[in-house]
């Protein structure tokens, strides 16, 4: 998965777990794409501070995923939901194949 889509998904997920700055810079950098500078500027800090703030964030980020695996999951759904679509458009589609869809995304 492309570096910038699974830093969404992690601010997605696990955005209210971060404190305020870090939540508000990642916001800035990631999806507003705006640069230390323009941050540090922004929120009346300086570029280290954002800098930091970043860095901790996204430790932390990754942190939670390690642990709590929400965004690998959230994948593992959507990939099995993608092949429950494809199936369904077939012409035949079986109950096995059916219930072993359902059991890989049960878990």
């Amino acid at each position: 998965m492309e570096e910038r889509v699974l830093t969404s998904l992690l601010i997605d997920f696990y955005g209210p777990l971060l404190t305020d700055k870090q939540r508000q810079c990642l916001e800035l950098h990631h999806e507003d794409d705006m640069s230390l500078g323009e941050i540090a500027e922004e929120l009346g800090v300086s570029r280290q501070a954002v800098h930091d703030n970043l860095q901790r964030a996204m430790q932390l980020l990754n942190g939670y995923e390690e642990k709590l695996h929400l965004v690998s999951q959230y994948e593992k759904r959507e990939s099995i939901l993608e092949q429950v679509r494809t199936a369904l458009t077939a012409d035949v589609i079986s109950k096995t194949e059916i219930q072993s869809l359902l059991a890989r995304m049960e878990g």
